[in-house]
């Protein structure tokens, strides 16, 4: 097999993970190679976004990865970017990737929500949705795990694959619906996002590598696994 080809970003123009990005520059190529699933490239400034992420630059990618972005990036055609990954290409974001372009809907329709804000980071129990899925082989029970909970806004869960979830508010306990991992079709092309990742031992932990190159592999089309909303309604 051919290994696929990733981009990895992780360009801040707001709130910068200084603990958890150099993880992701070191971590994903490692095991991109060790597994031999994708081979990676870097956008770490304005200046490789301006080169690397043009229209006709992109098509030597067959995904993009946004570790932590954060803010308005200097993407050189935004509406070009989502044709790319609508021509089936693959987008998977972590944690604050969904805290990145709030002005810009197009994108936050792609990427399935947008950051609303987090309390003090907690101890939760993570609700499987779809335990078949490739994201979520590591998990054969609901998972405590201590890291920085995000809330979000301008979601809708009919419109992707629910895959992990809490069934009560972060810190307070008030019973509810929390999305924390989702994916999606997006045109042609997949997107796979994961809340959690704020914290450097998240990172290094087993379970989240394996969750995260489940969710890789699913959207660089290497995994099979269900896209299909399981909501009807709101």
């Amino acid at each position: 097999m051919i290994p696929k080809r990733l981009l990895i970003v992780t360009v801040t123009k707001g709130f910068r993970h200084g603990d958890s990005i150099p993880l992701i520059e070191e971590l994903l190529p490692r095991i991109g190679e060790k597994q031999g699933t994708f081979t990676t490239d870097f956008v770490r400034n304005d200046a490789e976004m301006a080169e690397k992420m043009t229209v006709t630059a992109l098509r030597r990618y067959d995904g993009v990865f946004f570790g932590n972005t954060t803010g308005d990036l200097p993407l050189p055609d935004r509406e070009g970017f989502l044709r790319w990954i609508e021509s089936g290409k693959a987008f998977i974001g972590v944690h604050s990737a969904t805290d990145t372009f709030h002005g810009y809907p197009p994108f936050i329709s792609m990427i399935g929500g947008q950051f609303k804000t987090h309390g003090p980071q907690s101890k939760v129990q993570l609700r499987i949705a779809d335990p078949k899925h490739p994201a979520n082989k590591p998990f054969k029970a609901p998972l405590e795990v201590f890291d920085e909970i995000y809330q979000f806004k301008n979601y809708d869960p009919t419109t992707f694959r629910e895959l992990l979830y809490l069934d009560k508010h972060p810190n307070d306990g008030t019973p509810g619906y929390y999305p924390i991992a989702w994916c999606k079709r997006v045109g042609q092309g997949k997107m796979f996002y994961t809340a959690l990742g704020h914290r450097p031992d998240i990172w290094q932990a087993q379970w989240y590598q394996e969750h995260l190159m489940g969710g890789i592999r699913w959207a660089l089309g290497l995994e099979k696994g269900d896209d299909k909303p399981q909501r009807k309604t709101s």
